[in-house]
């Protein structure tokens, strides 16, 4: 923050400078132009002409730092502003606004930092210490031209400018919401284009995009409108300004060279004035940009870093959730409701049931994206242990932490999820290679590393058909279902947690994709701490544990085989899906 405060005032010391220069250049050109005309000699001149000289230089070079200066600061402060955004957005969860509307966010409002600093503060320092200046001069020089040069300063610099943006205010407040609906407007045509043709609503979207446009175009109009004819008064009340000082100037007597160097310089003083009736158009926009932004950062965190993280314990790891209770809002029946069950080193559980009975919500339960209301996940390290089993067997394992027992929610949220992560529910795929998108998972991976994973994920064939440097269309569109969550299934086997979250790997797959991605999927996680959630039951004899969810609680639990030969849910699910494969 020091450091970003010290470029700040470098830009306006450059800034204020460059402005100085350029008054006092046209100030000693007037005197020099005027004084020549009297024929004195020429070292009476001798000084002027040095200092025009000089005055000429120094404002290119000072213009020249103030806009690298500013430019400077301007953009480290908009990276700040996005990196503070991304901060915000990470540990809060799923966004209440939506997708087009952050991206609007994090693009356009992010962007209004930089005007709020080249086009706003450094320039209005600029412009004050100028405007000073040029009515110390006229105070100097003659008092009463120096009154008229402060009304019409006033008039340009303060009136004009708090004018616009009375009246530009409250347009400008609908400005950015109506930039962030024609965002949506369009995201929903590129990447709804099949279903709106699917079901001839292309038409209808395309009518709605159009009039977000029109209502877009409208309001920034409105506001070009308002700008200009404020830009028109302040030249205006320049001319005006100038006239006057020049008539006082005569009134009063003044000689040619003082009614010269009053008149150019009252001239130029406003050169840095006037910019600020469109600064203060733009400040609106600005200032609705910033409070958005606060919006979002304003959002609290879904969960609550501990103020002293522990450490996380050694060896293999145990997770058990004891009674663990999670609710959404608190108006609202628990998403989970006294969930308990335990992963212990290479165990694999299942869990199923209907939708909306909590299986995502548990997910994220264990990936510290959602904070319990109640209840506890615990590690524990479970290594090897000394005579009698009650201590590590070495004092390095003792340092090691194994055998240690650590509640989630004392370990930082980034490290939760280093420890249990996976295949989500709705994998992303980015505008890069196939490499680059599997790399994601494992930055630092070989090319052997990054084979084995396409290997165990049996996606090698396609891999070597479509080639590792193929670009893939975002959000997946050039891959097909089971391809994307082959390639979401090699992530996972990549970044290697040491518990593997696997949620409805097979969802929105056909039958024979679906079967296959799973057959698959329990082969390459023999062995392995895993914890998948699904509501296919095939292949699910494999697995140590079934546990099912309905409304929040554990309704059963056990094998597979025991599970067939108790009524409830599990046996009518299975017998269902028996009824369809036979059908």
């Amino acid at each position: 923050m020091r450091r970003m405060s010290g470029r700040i005032a470098l830009a306006a010391a450059a800034g204020v400078a460059a402005e100085l220069a350029g008054l006092a250049l046209i100030g000693s050109a007037a005197w020099l132009i005027t004084r020549a005309a009297e024929q004195p000699p020429l070292a009476a001149l001798s000084v002027a002409i040095v200092g025009v000289r000089a005055f000429a230089t120094s404002k290119g070079v000072l213009r020249y730092g103030e806009r690298l200066t500013g430019h400077d600061v301007a953009l480290r402060a908009q990276a700040t502003t996005r990196e503070r955004l991304y901060q915000a957005l990470v540990p809060a969860g799923p966004p209440s606004q939506k997708g087009a509307d952050l991206l609007s966010r994090m693009v356009d409002d992010t962007d209004a930092v930089q005007d709020l600093l080249v086009r706003g503060l450094l320039p209005a320092v600029a412009a004050l210490v100028t405007g000073v200046a040029a009515v110390v001069l006229g105070l100097f020089l003659l008092p009463a031209a120096a009154l008229v040069l402060t009304a019409g300063l006033l008039t340009a610099g303060v009136v004009l400018p708090a004018g616009v943006a009375a009246v530009t205010r409250r347009r400008a407040a609908l400005i950015a919401p109506a930039r962030a609906e024609l965002a949506a407007r369009v995201a929903d045509l590129l990447h709804g284009a099949a279903d709106l043709a699917a079901y001839g609503a292309g038409d209808r979207a395309l009518a709605a995009s159009a009039g977000a446009d029109a209502r877009l175009a409208a309001l920034e109009r409105a506001q070009a409108r308002t700008g200009a004819v404020a830009t028109c008064l302040g030249v205006l009340a320049q001319g005006l300004t100038v006239a006057g000082v020049v008539l006082v100037a005569q009134g009063a007597g003044a000689g040619s060279v003082a009614t010269a160097v009053l008149a150019l310089t009252s001239l130029v003083s406003f050169e840095p004035l006037l910019p600020m009736i469109t600064a203060a158009e733009r400040m609106t926009g600005v200032s609705a940009a910033l409070r958005r932004l606060r919006e979002v950062r304003a959002t609290p965190p879904a969960v609550a870093e501990p103020a002293r993280p522990a450490a996380v314990p050694g060896g293999p790891l145990t997770v058990e959730v004891e009674d663990l209770v999670v609710r959404h809002a608190a108006d609202r029946a628990p998403a989970l409701n006294g969930v308990a069950l335990t992963l212990t080193p290479g165990k694999r559980v299942a869990v199923v049931g209907p939708s909306g009975a909590g299986k995502s919500t548990l997910l994220a339960a264990l990936m510290r994206l959602v904070e319990p209301e109640s209840g506890a996940i615990r590690l524990s390290g479970s290594g090897s242990t000394g005579p009698g089993g009650d201590a590590p067997g070495t004092e390095a394992e003792a340092e090691a932490g194994t055998g240690k027992t650590v509640d989630l929610r004392d370990l930082p949220s980034d490290e939760a999820r280093r420890i249990m992560t996976g295949l989500t529910q709705d994998p992303y795929v980015f505008q890069a290679s196939f490499r680059d998108n599997l790399r994601l998972a494992g930055p630092e991976a070989d090319e052997a590393a990054l084979a084995e994973a396409v290997r165990r994920a049996r996606l090698e064939e396609w891999a070597e058909r479509t080639g590792w440097d193929t670009v893939l269309g975002e959000d997946g569109r050039t891959v097909s279902g089971g391809q994307l969550q082959r390639l979401a299934l090699a992530r996972a086997l990549l970044n290697d947690p040491p518990v593997l979250l696997l949620d409805e790997p097979a969802e929105a797959l056909d039958e024979e994709t679906a079967d296959a991605l799973m057959a698959d999927l329990l082969d390459a996680t023999r062995g392995r701490t895993t914890l998948l959630v699904t509501h296919r039951l095939r292949g699910l004899e494999e697995v140590d544990e079934i546990v099912v969810l309905e409304n929040g609680s554990v309704l059963q639990r056990g094998t597979h085989r025991e599970l067939v030969e108790v009524p409830g849910y599990y046996r009518d699910l299975w017998r269902s899906e028996a009824m369809v494969s036979r059908a």
